[in-house]
C-alpha cells in the first residue's frame, strides 16, 4: 500500500490515504513511529498493527466516553465512530466490546426511553423517535409491549388542560389550534376525536 495523501485535522491529526482512499486518522507522533508520509509504502503487518491495536483501543475508548455522557444506541455510537474516520471493522470491535459488557443495549434504551416520554407525547411519536436513533420497528414493539400501557386519550386530554383549552367551550380556531398540537404530538385523529368528544360529552 502507498501512502497518497495526507490531510490535516486540527492541529495534531491526519487523515491518511492509502491507494488514493481514505484509510484512517492518527496522531502526527502515529505518523512519525510508522514513517508514514506521502508516497511511502505501508506494509501489511504494519497496517494491521494500526488496526488492531492502535485504533481499536482508540475507538473502543471514544465508545467509553460517548456513553459517560448519555445514554446511545448502536446506531448512534456507529455514527460518532464513522464522523471520526474508523475504519468500519475497527468500530465493530469497538461496539462488540461495549456490548458485551452490557454497556450499550438498544432494548433497554427503548424501555427507557419508553418510560421517561409516556407522559409526554403519544406512542406514534415514541416510535418514531426510536426509529430515527437506529432502533429496529421489532425491538420497539418489545419495549412497548414490556412497558407500562399507557392511557392516551387521557394524556389527550391532560394535555388540553395545559393548554387551557377546554374542548366544551372552545371556539373552532382553539379547537383547530389543539388539534393542530396534539397531532404534532403525534396523536392520531381517532385518538384526538374520541378523547375530545369524550370531554365534550
Amino acid at each position: 500500500m502507498i501512502v497518497t495523501g495526507l490531510e490535516a485535522v486540527g492541529k495534531n491529526r491526519s487523515r491518511v490515504y492509502l491507494d488514493e482512499e481514505l484509510a484512517f486518522v492518527l496522531y502526527k507522533g502515529e505518523l512519525s513511529r510508522y514513517g508514514i508520509k506521502e508516497g511511502a509504502e505501508l506494509s501489511e503487518d504494519i497496517y494491521r498493527e494500526i488496526l488492531d491495536t492502535v485504533l481499536t483501543k482508540r475507538a473502543k475508548l471514544r465508545c467509553m466516553n460517548l456513553l459517560k455522557s448519555m445514554d446511545r444506541t448502536e446506531f448512534q455510537l456507529r455514527q460518532k465512530l464513522r464522523q471520526g474516520d474508523y475504519p468500519e471493522e475497527v468500530a465493530e470491535r469497538a461496539i462488540a466490546y461495549v456490548k458485551k459488557f452490557g454497556y450499550v443495549n438498544d432494548r433497554a434504551y427503548a424501555l427507557r426511553y419508553i418510560e421517561s416520554r409516556q407522559g409526554r407525547d403519544a406512542r406514534r411519536q415514541i416510535a418514531c423517535d426510536l426509529r430515527q436513533k437506529g432502533i429496529s420497528q421489532d425491538i420497539i414493539q418489545e419495549a412497548f409491549e414490556e412497558a407500562e400501557p399507557q392511557d392516551e386519550e387521557a394524556l389527550i386530554r391532560r394535555l388540553a388542560e395545559k393548554k387551557h383549552i377546554d374542548p366544551r367551550t372552545a371556539d373552532r380556531k382553539e379547537r383547530q389550534r389543539l388539534y393542530g398540537f396534539l397531532m404534532r404530538k403525534g396523536f392520531s385523529a381517532d385518538a384526538i376525536g374520541r378523547a375530545l368528544r369524550e370531554n365534550v360529552d
